[in-house]
C-alpha cells in the first residue's frame, strides 16, 4: 500500500528483466560518482584519484556486461527503472555534491557503496522463489564483492608506500587548516578575551547571576563574530584551507566554548565557590590550548604553555583590577 501511494515499486514485484534494468542504472551511477571522486581527489591524491579512476572503468565494464546480458535475453530496449524508483532499494547518500570532503570520507563512501550493493543483492536472493531471478541476484552480489578486490588490487598498484605517506600528510594538513586552526583561534579568543568581562563582572558586583549572564552575552556574541569573520574573510579557494562555513562552525562553536567554560560556574550561588571553579576551568582551558598547539601545530610545549598562560595571567589580572577597583 505505501509503495502503491508513493508511486514506488516493490523489488520482489519487479520482473528479471526490471531487475536487470535497475543494476545497469546502478552501475551507471556508481561509475559517475567514482569518477566524481576522482576528479575531486587529482591535483592532491593523485595515486587515489587513480584508484578511483580504475574503480570507475571496473564499474562501465560490468555495465557493459549486463547491457550484453540484456540485448541477449530482453532485446535492445532498456526499461527506465533506477534506484529511487523500487522501495527499499539502498540509496546512494549525496556526499559526493559536498566541497571539501576528506580523504577518509571519500574511502569510506566508496567502501559501503560496495558493501550496500552486494549485502542488497544478497538478501534480495536469498527471499527469491525463482531460479532464474535467484541466479541473476546472486551473479549480481558476486560482482559487487569482486569490486571490493578489485579496489584492493587498485590501491596496491597505485598507491605505493611513499605516495600514501603523502597522501595522509596533505590530508593531516587539510584537516588542520579547515578545522584545528579556526578551533584553535577560536577557543584562544574565547578563553582569553573573556577574562576581563567575566571576572570584571564577578568582583564588581559579587553577583553571580549577573556575572553569569554577562559571561554567556560575552560568549556567544564573541562566537558569533568570530564565526562569521572566519566565514567571510577567506573563501579558501586560493588559500586552500577549505569550507568557510566548515572553518567558521569550528571558530565560532569553539570561541562560544571557551568563554562559557569559565561562565558557567557562576550559576552556583556562593560567590567564591564559584570563582574558585571558574579560576580552576581557566587553567584547564589555556593548558588544553597549549596541548593543542604542541599536538597538531608542532610548537613546543614549553612555549606554548608560557605564551598562553602568560597572556591569560595578563588578562585576568586586568578584569579583577579593573572589577576590584
Amino acid at each position: 500500500m505505501l509503495s502503491a501511494l508513493t508511486f514506488r515499486r516493490r523489488f520482489s514485484d519487479l520482473s528479471e528483466q526490471e531487475v536487470l534494468a535497475l543494476a545497469i542504472s546502478s552501475e551507471e551511477d556508481d561509475a559517475r560518482i567514482y569518477r566524481s571522486y576522482a576528479e575531486r581527489l587529482r591535483g592532491t591524491y593523485d595515486a587515489t584519484a587513480m584508484v578511483f579512476d580504475g574503480m570507475a572503468a571496473e564499474e562501465d565494464d560490468h555495465r557493459r556486461r549486463l547491457i550484453d546480458l540484456h540485448r541477449r535475453r530482453f532485446g535492445e530496449v532498456i526499461p527506465l527503472l533506477r534506484r529511487e524508483h523500487v522501495a527499499g532499494f539502498y540509496a546512494r547518500r549525496p556526499v559526493w555534491l559536498v566541497e571539501n570532503l576528506s580523504l577518509d570520507t571519500i574511502r569510506a563512501e566508496a567502501e559501503a557503496m560496495e558493501k550496500q550493493a552486494e549485502a542488497f543483492y544478497l538478501r534480495a536472493a536469498q527471499a527469491s522463489a525463482d531460479a532464474g531471478t535467484r541466479k541473476l541476484l546472486g551473479d549480481l552480489a558476486a560482482a559487487e564483492a569482486g569490486h571490493k578486490t578489485r579496489a584492493g588490487t587498485l590501491i596496491a598498484e597505485h598507491v605505493d608506500p611513499e605516495s600514501e605517506d603523502q597522501e595522509n600528510r596533505a590530508a593531516k594538513r587539510q584537516f588542520i587548516l579547515t578545522w584545528v586552526q579556526p578551533g584553535l583561534a577560536g577557543l584562544m579568543d574565547g578563553s582569553v578575551s573573556t577574562l576581563a568581562p567575566i571576572f570584571a563582572t564577578a568582583f564588581a558586583t559579587q553577583d553571580t547571576w549577573t556575572t553569569f549572564l554577562v559571561g554567556s552575552a560575552a560568549s556567544v556574541g564573541a562566537g558569533i563574530s568570530m564565526g562569521f569573520t572566519e566565514a567571510a574573510h577567506d573563501d579558501g579557494v586560493l588559500s586552500g584551507r577549505g569550507s568557510p562555513w566548515k572553518r567558521g562552525v569550528a571558530s565560532g562553536v569553539m570561541t562560544t566554548l571557551g568563554g562559557m567554560g569559565h561562565a558557567l560556574p557562576y550559576l552556583i550561588p556562593d560567590f567564591w565557590t564559584a570563582t574558585s571553579v571558574a579560576i580552576v576551568v581557566v587553567f584547564v582551558e589555556l593548558w588544553a590550548i597549549a596541548w593543542i598547539q604542541n599536538r597538531f601545530m608542532d610548537t613546543p610545549f614549553l612555549r606554548a604553555a608560557m605564551q598562553v598562560v602568560l597572556g591569560g595571567a595578563l588578562v585576568f589580572a586586568a578584569g579583577v583590577l579593573i572589577g576590584g577597583g
